[in-house]
């Protein structure tokens, strides 16, 4: 894949987060950052609490950094991304809409997410490798190159330990900056329409921002938060702790278990959140992690861990703060699923590559939405004309950066559909033949009698992306069916330009019969019965052609699914088949 243009820096936002986090690692560690492979590593990060389905707003958390290191990677250099599983993180409530699991799940609240067990049926040993297991299938989809760190395996295996005790050997210090918010509110934000549940809870983000920060106690404050050694939770109370000897003791507040430990040798238990988060920063070396509306307020993580980092010695990363990702036809799967979509739910309906364009195409701080509904043909008809202009080189060079990063990686580019008919005629197919592929493939191979399908192979992934969109999304009272007989009391009662119009149809359909030649002849027959050429364009006619065209093509829907609407007519007769159109058209 080339490098993408660094002229288009003042456009494109992918590029201008490269020049910076080059810079910013350059100042950190001089004369070490170079495009050499023998060079160290630029290090970016995203954080993902498998609580729960990872979704789409979450999604924002990895592509960021991920456009980014892939745009770093692009010019030479080393880059890890990192993407920190926090999966020793508190199971903290039980989500809606996940099968296999029911308020009986509460018992586990409070227990690290790897010591919950996994949803009924799941092939996973635990809560969070179910959930994390269905976001890195859909990362390996996506193209994105990344190393995944468990936070259950740091804490356990004693990796933070020197950290943990650096932390409450400075626990003062670390109190007295969190001090300084503990009091103060956030200035209240305006809302310019209100959420509804499904949309609050995609941008909750993990819900780490809202863990205390260690404060509680009458002993004084403790960074530090061990898990029970009896009933597993972190509803715990650190009651003592020596600094020579590292003894720390705690009670559990849910099943009065006691005990004291040694700090220096002990590995159950995590730092709290506000603390963990610049501690890992400091750990790992980050230079980018971008963080969400709920960790970016006054007082909040990002903007505390920016001045406790330095207690371990490191600096905090630059990065944005990304908004909302929201869904077109939220309320639809929300209420049947209890939940916001997830990046599986999208591939499903979509490929990769529109998917990745929708996340490259808008600044982090620009929300966008991804349609699950009918808008999802309208963002392909898009992305078709983009692929158009950058193939004759009309396209804005921050387009052509968006389309790039799109398509693939700097490893090359991702798998494509070899013929990438038009999204909604695949979609309309898919509709009428119901599963049918040799139906489906007739048809598709009528669009363009010059250069026929050979095999559905050449349409897919695209049309199992359609055909999946079809079968999921679309309500059982909007798909097509066509009708078993003609409507013969309808063609009874029609008047004599009605039947004029669809002899005029009827005597075109064999020289017209591809969906160029089907798109002219439907849109062709109101302009001849007006006493205009079929080829006049929209200049040369006058409004009332627009109306009659619309009135044509409602009785043609009438008489051939019984509906008003339906596909697109030339897809639709292509479908129906010349026969079984004449035949329900009245001839």
């Amino acid at each position: 894949m080339p490098i993408v243009a660094q002229s288009t820096e003042t456009t494109d936002w992918v590029s201008r987060f490269a020049d910076e986090v080059i810079e910013e690692s350059e100042r950190r560690a001089p004369g070490k950052v170079t495009p050499d492979a023998a060079a160290a590593p630029i290090v970016v990060a995203s954080g993902l609490s498998p609580s729960g389905p990872i979704h789409l707003g979450n999604l924002r958390e990895v592509m960021t950094p991920h456009l980014v290191a892939d745009e770093i990677r692009r010019r030479g250099y080393r880059v890890r991304h990192l993407i920190s599983w926090d999966d020793y993180d508190r199971y903290r409530k039980v989500p809606a809409g996940v099968a296999g699991v029911d308020e009986s799940w509460a018992e586990h609240i409070g227990k690290p997410l790897t010591s919950v067990p996994a949803p009924k049926g799941s092939e996973h040993p635990n809560w969070a490798e179910h959930f994390k297991a269905a976001m890195t299938a859909s990362l390996a989809e996506l193209g994105v190159e990344f190393d995944g760190i468990s936070q259950t395996a740091q804490y356990t295996s004693g990796a933070y330990r020197e950290q943990i005790l650096h932390a409450m050997r400075h626990r003062g210090d670390i109190d007295a900056i969190l001090d300084q918010y503990r009091t103060k509110k956030a200035p209240a934000k305006k809302q310019q329409k209100p959420l509804d549940e499904a949309e609050l809870e995609a941008a909750e983000g993990s819900g780490a921002a809202a863990e205390d920060d260690g404060s509680s106690g009458s002993a004084g404050y403790f960074p530090y938060k061990p898990y029970c050694g009896n009933c597993e939770k972190d509803l715990t109370t650190v009651t003592s702790y020596d600094d020579d000897t590292t003894e720390l003791a705690y009670t559990c507040t849910v099943c009065g278990f006691a005990e004291t430990v040694r700090l220096s040798e002990f590995d159950r238990g995590k730092l709290v959140w506000k603390v963990d988060w610049p501690m890992r920063w400091a750990y790992e070396g980050v230079v980018f992690e971008p963080s969400g509306v709920d960790h970016s307020s006054p007082g909040s993580s990002f903007q505390v861990g920016g001045q406790i980092v330095g207690i371990f010695g490191g600096r905090q990363p630059i990065g944005p703060m990304y908004a909302f990702v929201g869904i077109s036809g939220m309320a639809k799967m929300s209420s049947s699923r209890g939940g916001v979509p997830t990046p599986a739910d999208a591939l499903k309906i979509m490929e990769p590559q529109l998917l990745r364009w929708l996340y490259a195409r808008r600044r982090p701080n620009q929300s966008f939405k991804i349609a699950f509904d009918q808008e999802i043909q309208r963002l392909y008809d898009e992305w078709d004309k983009l692929a158009a202009k950058v193939a004759d080189g009309s396209a804005l060079p921050a387009d052509v950066a968006a389309h790039t990063r799109a398509v693939g990686t700097a490893a090359g580019e991702l798998p494509r559909t070899p013929r990438p008919l038009p999204y909604r005629t695949l979609a309309s197919v898919a509709d009428i033949t119901a599963g049918h592929e040799d139906q489906a493939l007739r048809i598709l191979s009528e669009l363009d009698p010059e250069q026929p399908l050979a095999s559905l192979d050449e349409v897919r992934p695209r049309f199992d992306r359609a055909e999946a969109w079809i079968n999921t999304q679309v309500p059982a009272d909007q798909r097509t069916i066509v009708r078993d007989e003609p409507d013969a009391e309808l063609l009874k009662s029609l008047d004599d330009a009605s039947r004029e119009s669809l002899r005029l149809l009827l005597d075109g359909l064999a020289a017209h019969w591809s969906l160029d030649g089907l798109t002219h002849l439907v849109y062709g027959v109101p302009k001849v019965q007006a006493g205009f050429s079929a080829d006049a364009t929209p200049k040369e006619l006058p409004a009332e052609i627009k109306t009659a065209q619309r009135t044509f093509f409602a009785l043609l829907y009438h008489l051939l699914v019984g509906r008003d609407t339906g596909p697109r007519l030339p897809t639709l007769l292509l479908a129906v088949g010349q026969e079984r159109v004449r035949e329900l058209l009245g001839e």
